[in-house]
């Protein structure tokens, strides 16, 4: 198949400031590249602490004086849903770019762009239906919430899936009533691009959206650092959480971040190994492995282990890998050569700790692009590098088990503890099991399918807080109790003296 490249690619991508489209103070841009060619195909603005400077003035001018934090729910409501509207109108555009941008398989690129419109339908609904405790002690006291938004809210987004993962942070903050200052990563901005035309044609005021493009030591820094901006909500890897935290730390900012994960899928002898197999497949090579809750690491009963392993690798040398818009193409490109080297290293490694059974190098046929062919390593112990640490890409590593107590030891071997699977027909292991796995999410006989009513993050080194429903909401605003008294208060009265008292 001839690699397709998008009509009406644009000639360069700027900021978005203010309501305007603007290119860096500095003039300084970075090369963005095809992930199948490796060609740069446009260049993007570099934003600079100055262009942050400016995008939270914007932002902060649009908090303190405009309207969008002291408008009624529902108009709010009103313009989320012509967001959603707007998105999912152009779905396949949306993913023909992202697809292009990042080399995702088309099929999962547009699945992103719907999932993209659904999360701003869902928090339009949320903040009209929202409810703020209240608390009444008759006849003496009523105890409500009052709700405020923060204020500029800075995002900071990664590049896998990045125009989905970047309406998972703007749905909420803008129902909300902040404003927002996005940095979206400099390996993807294609598709971030186009949140400006979306916006501005749904009715959202200007300065309510900024967009800076830039490195994440330029321009994230600056935005974590800037003195208006009280919270940051990050996505990304781990190392990098670490350096946000410890700058949003001296000025007391406000934190949510989803940070890295090594997920252990666990399949017991008793599980739907079919099933079982089919979504484990799905859970490491879909979106190329580059998806934090990836089930990289799968731990297997020994008693269906050979079996397991056989027909895992047999299904993994099947996976179609190909051009990202090729609808038959199953695992794409991965979304950039630097990304592509680490990957291969970590394949490289993995031939001296596991039994190779599948995968291991470049696909045949495809001689030129990032591509990766899906890779199964058997046999891996757990203090292995591949065992132990992400590797984001289209890499899983199998480990046998003999007991539950051993299961649930290796599940929570590792640094991370962002997602679990489970599978298995014992309801008794499946909920005790689950609840002993040291992470943020637990699947039962099922890959990750989201609620977005649900919370959403991680513990130990896959991150601080969570978001999603109620708890997104709870992140970009403050709460504020008041309290009225219904009756007469008796209050000790100091300072007063009694008749005959001197």
């Amino acid at each position: 198949m001839k690699h397709h490249i998008p009509e009406d690619l644009p000639g360069k991508i700027q900021h978005y400031i203010g309501g305007e489209l603007v290119d860096s103070v500095s003039g300084k841009t970075f090369d963005v590249l095809d992930p199948v060619t490796n060609q740069t195909y446009v260049t993007a603005a570099a934003g600079q602490a100055e262009d942050v400077d400016l995008a939270v003035a914007a932002a902060r001018k649009a908090f303190a004086d405009g309207p969008w934090p002291s408008m009624l729910p529902r108009e709010r409501a009103r313009v989320l849903n012509r967001i959603a509207d707007a998105v999912a109108a152009q779905d396949s555009r949306l993913a023909e770019l992202e697809t292009f941008d990042t080399g995702l398989p088309i099929t999962q690129a547009l699945g992103q762009a719907q999932r993209a419109a659904e999360n701003f339908r869902f928090f339009a609904d949320l903040i009209v239906a929202q409810a703020d405790d209240t608390y009444r002690v008759p006849g003496r006291q009523m105890n409500y919430v009052h709700r405020r938004p923060i204020g500029v809210a800075g995002l900071i987004t990664p590049w896998n899936t990045p125009f989905m993962l970047e309406s998972w942070k703007l749905a909420p903050a803008l129902a909300s009533g902040c404003t927002v200052v996005l940095k979206p990563a400099e390996f993807t901005p294609l598709s971030a691009s186009l949140w400006a035309g979306i916006f501005r044609d749904a009715g959202l005021p200007d300065g309510v959206f900024n967009l800076v493009n830039g490195f994440g030591e330029e321009a994230g820094d600056a935005l974590v650092r800037h003195p208006d901006v009280p919270l940051i909500s990050f996505t990304g890897e781990s190392t990098t959480g670490r350096t946000i935290y410890r700058n949003c730390a001296t000025a007391l900012k406000g934190m949510s971040m989803e940070l890295g994960g090594k997920s252990p899928a666990i399949v017991f002898a008793d599980a739907d190994l079919d099933a079982a197999i089919d979504s484990t497949l799905f859970g490491v090579f879909s979106l190329n492995g580059e998806r934090c809750t990836a089930g990289s690491r799968i731990l297997v009963e020994r008693s269906v282990y050979d079996e397991f392993c056989s027909r895992y690798a047999e299904r993994a040398r099947n996976i179609v890998v190909g051009d990202p818009h090729d609808p038959a193409t199953e695992v794409g490109a991965l979304v950039h050569p630097e990304h592509y080297d680490k990957v291969m290293r970590y394949v490289e490694l993995g031939k001296t700790e596991g039994r190779l059974l599948a995968g291991g190098g470049r696909p045949s046929g495809l001689d030129t692009g990032n591509y990766v062919a899906p890779t199964v390593f058997a046999d891996v112990a757990p203090d292995a590098r591949i065992f132990q640490e992400e590797i984001f890409g289209p890499v899983v590593a199998i480990t046998p088990f003999d007991t539950e107590d051993e299961a649930l030891a290796l599940a929570n071997g590792v640094k991370y503890g962002l997602a679990a699977y489970l599978w298995t027909s014992n309801l008794t292991r499946a909920h005790t099991f689950a609840q002993s796995v040291e992470a943020g999410m637990v699947w039962l006989n099922s890959h990750n399918v989201r609620d977005l009513r649900t919370p959403f993050g991680g513990i130990k080194a896959s991150g601080l807080g969570h978001e999603g429903g109620y708890r997104s909401i709870d992140f970009y605003t403050h709460q504020q109790a008041i309290h009225i008294t219904l009756g007469a208060v008796h209050t000790p009265r100091f300072g007063i003296v009694q008749e005959g008292q001197s």
